[in-house]
């Protein structure tokens, strides 16, 4: 029986109101913040906010000038000081024009080190700003000159790539315009950009999780949740269920490593309770460009009373497709088409994908207006697909008990596991019966309709690995945990479909796989078994193309990136599906994408959360 567990709204030291709203004021740059008192600065950032019509800077043209610097933000009723952009997080939102050569002066006025990272921006390498990758970074008082001529359009954004200042507010949006016009009508046009802030020093929040990797999860198993499974299953199964999961030291909760005890969710760099404001006439056709600007939240996006017309992914136009709810990954970008018909206000809602907390907006016909903020959804544990992949959903392990669940075997079909949290974690409401067999199972084939094995690494058997999938999901037409079954009908990668089709039509040349890894009770992450700084380069032959498969062995969804080259998604049976710039991957799934190596240079590969990205889950991959 598949079941919920209870919400965890009793954080510690964290008033429920508090925790997941934030301060009216919404947290705008200050600037004068240290000056004042906590009360007036409170005011003065309200009234600097209402001023400023919740509006982030625009800056449009070919010349840029862009300053690095540290800033006082309240979003929490602490000050804290934010690494900012022009002096606002977000940054300013930056308008292109494809064709145009564009020049950005950044100067780094910070203590440290800095850099931006044109995300999804095709350039030559010198320009990716990578320390370490693609040049050193950007010294303390020194100002570095990035000057490309722009290949696409779309909606992208950009970030520091040093450290963890992308955490601490450091990134903006950007806008391209195509070079033969806009081909997506639209009467209103808004960047949604969605953020995770805390008061916190990243380095002690990442410290934190290195010591304890659910130091932030407050959804796991209890003793209550134990009882209430004996009621339903009886003792013997319940006991049977929490065996399983106490040796297989598995937890099913493992959604989010970072929640709303410590975060505040951000619309725009505006708290839910500063209210985010975009306005409409009734019958307009508003453009919502949502980017996951995130350090580590998937978002689940939805506004209540209207659908949401998906017309390009990734700065990619898509074939429209109509959904009620949206998953975005992080750093992933979805433009959606919306029509109020009605003269009222709608909330924009962004939950995230653990239920700890949500960022919250409005779109309305009048400054002011508001509509009733939905309850955030119950959080739903992983399944067994998601643990075991396609072997999961066989819907059959009975006598559990009996069984050495460290390292299971079932007619080939092997699942590896090492010990995570010490003593383990159990699975209420699992019982063999809760298993999904929806067609959301997606079964590994190849094309003779044979099962496909996947091929472990040796590095892959290791300390830095706690988990290996031997036969992975493939299938891309599945939203997701908490996304399942919901009643709404919610956005897969099955339903994307990029307009022209792949860039490159030829087949692949060769293909690579890369198993996405970690160890939770290390905080380690990593591909095949090896953190960045242990393993050596991906080298790709300048002008081939190659076919890339990951596999997800871990419990965790990772938003995979390559810089400076699309990742062309394919179907589970090979064909075309999506072109994108990052690629979530969800937990024991094949997902398999085509590239064409055609950018000389030095590139990073790595998961988009950024304290996996900081562990370890990360490459360099060479094109010569």
């Amino acid at each position: 029986m598949k079941r919920n567990p209870p919400l965890p709204f009793c954080l510690p030291d964290m008033p429920r109101r508090r925790f997941l709203q934030g301060l009216a004021a919404g947290g705008v740059a200050l600037g004068f913040g240290s000056l004042l008192g906590g009360s007036r600065a409170q005011a003065a950032a309200q009234a600097a906010l209402a001023a400023a019509g919740n509006s982030v800077p625009v800056l449009r043209g070919t010349e840029f000038d862009l300053v690095i610097d540290e800033t006082p933000v309240n979003y929490t009723g602490k000050a804290r000081m934010a690494t900012t952009i022009n002096g606002s997080v977000p940054g300013p939102v930056l308008h292109w024009r494809e064709g145009d050569t564009v020049t950005l002066r950044v100067t780094n006025r910070l203590k440290g080190s800095t850099s931006i990272h044109w995300h999804g921006i095709l350039l030559p390498f010198e320009m990716d700003g990578v320390p370490g990758i693609s040049y050193p970074g950007i010294a303390p008082g020194s100002t570095f000159v990035y000057r490309f001529k722009v290949k696409q359009a779309g909606t992208y954004w950009y970030h520091s790539h040093t450290g963890f200042q992308e955490q601490t507010g450091m990134y903006g949006s950007i806008i391209i315009e195509p070079a033969g016009g806009e081909k997506v009508r639209a009467d209103r046009d808004y960047v949604v950009q969605l953020s995770d802030w805390t008061d916190e020093n990243p380095v002690a929040a990442f410290a934190h999780l290195k010591k304890q990797s659910d130091y932030y999860n407050f959804i796991e198993p209890t003793a209550v949740n134990f009882f209430e499974d004996v009621s339903q299953m009886g003792l013997r199964k319940a006991l049977a269920t929490r065996r399983m999961w106490n040796q297989m030291r598995m937890s099913p909760a493992d959604l989010a490593d970072i929640s709303a005890y410590t975060y505040t969710y951000l619309m725009n760099g505006v708290t839910p309770a500063g209210n985010w404001t975009g306005l409409f006439k009734r019958g307009e056709r508003v453009r919502l460009r949502f980017i996951n600007s995130g350090a580590m939240s998937f978002f689940d996006v939805r506004i209540p009373g209207l659908q949401m017309t998906v017309v390009e992914a990734d700065g990619q136009l898509v074939e429209p497709v109509t959904v009620d709810e949206l998953r975005i990954g992080v750093a992933e970008t979805y433009d959606v088409i919306v029509e109020p018909k009605d003269d009222r206000a709608y909330t924009i809602f962004a939950q995230s994908m653990d239920r700890t907390g949500f960022a919250r907006g409005t779109l309305a016909p009048r400054a002011g207006m508001q509509a009733e903020i939905p309850a955030v959804d119950m959080p739903v544990w992983l399944s067994m697909a998601d643990m075991m992949g396609a072997m999961g959903q066989s819907g059959a392990m009975p006598g559990m008990d009996g069984m050495d669940h460290a390292k299971m075997d079932h007619g080939g079909m092997k699942m590896e596991m090492k010990g995570m949290q010490p003593g383990g974690h159990a699975m209420p409401g699992m019982s063999m019966g809760g298993m999904n067999h929806s067609a959301h199972a997606g079964m590994t084939m190849n094309g003779g309709g044979g099962m496909v094995k996947a091929h472990h690494a040796r590095t892959e058997y290791g300390p830095s690995v706690d988990m290996r999938v031997d036969m992975p999901r493939t299938n891309l037409d599945d939203p997701g945990v908490g996304l399942r079954d919901n009643g709404r009908r919610v956005l897969t990668y099955a339903d994307l479909h990029t307009i022209g089709g792949a860039l490159d039509q030829r087949d692949a040349e060769r293909e690579i796989e890369l198993h996405l890894t970690g160890n939770m009770e290390r905080y380690a992450w990593s591909l095949d078994g090896l953190e960045f700084g242990r393993s050596t380069p991906v080298h790709f032959r300048y002008g081939e193309r190659l076919r890339v498969v990951f596999v997800n062995d871990t419990m965790m969804t990772h938003p995979m990136h390559l810089h400076g080259m699309w990742s062309e998604v394919e179907t589970p049976s090979g064909g075309f599906q999506v072109r994108k710039h990052t690629v979530t991957v969800q937990p024991a799934q094949r997902v398999t994408f085509l590239l064409t190596a055609d950018a000389l240079g030095h590139w990073a590969w790595h998961c988009h959360l950024l304290y996996h990205m900081e562990a370890g889950m990360f490459r360099e991959a060479v094109v010569a």
